[in-house]
């Protein structure tokens, strides 16, 4: 039963996201996550099932049960007892690993007291502005990195960039937009690619 309190990326509806599935590791049906939860040695238990959210006609299924789960050069590695080869594990790619909101909810309330970070859902529609105020773009996700994080923005015409989630680049965020102070030539990046 899932007891202890932890951070969750809030999804839209009825769920949130624990943790995304990256790309392939070895041979054997292994890959990387990108984890959204404070407690992963809980959530990804061996011998847990978990609901996936993907997109429709790939042929993820709608659960997996784990069956290893180890951490190599600081980035979690996963195997599930559905998936047993590279090709496999190449169709999962951009999985969402999700719980029941309630439930979510529920193991969360202790946390907020100690909760010091964002949450995807509370930075996702966010308007961006530079440090004098004109409009940059929105914010569309939050990529969570092994070193740092990474705010998804669509600027306003239209091309979508990553920014790191660091202070020295976004020193504000607010309840309507975040600032991001980016380094001359960062977004050029983006539209030159």
């Amino acid at each position: 039963m899932l007891e202890a309190a932890e951070r969750i990326a809030p999804m839209s509806g009825d769920t949130v996201v624990m943790a995304r599935i990256g790309r392939p590791h070895g041979l054997h049906g292994e890959v990387t996550v990108q984890l959204h939860t404070d407690d992963p040695e809980r959530r990804l238990a061996i011998g847990n099932v978990l609901d996936t959210e993907a997109q429709r006609g790939l042929g993820v299924p709608r659960r997996l049960t784990v069956r290893s789960t180890r951490v190599h050069n600081g980035i979690w590695l996963v195997a599930f007892e559905e998936i047993s080869d590279r090709t496999g594990a190449e169709g999962l790619r951009g999985t969402r690993l999700v719980l029941d909101a309630e439930l979510a909810a529920d193991t969360d309330d202790d946390d907020d007291d100690d909760d010091e970070g964002w949450h995807e859902d509370d930075l996702v529609g966010l308007e961006v502005r530079d440090p004098v105020g004109a409009v940059l773009g929105s914010v569309t996700g939050l990529e969570i990195g092994t070193a740092q994080d990474r705010l998804v923005i669509e600027l306003t015409d239209g091309v979508r960039a990553h920014v790191p989630f660091v202070e020295a680049i976004v020193p504000e965020v607010t309840e309507s937009h975040v600032v991001i102070d980016a380094p001359p030539g960062l977004f050029d990046l983006y539209r030159n690619a």
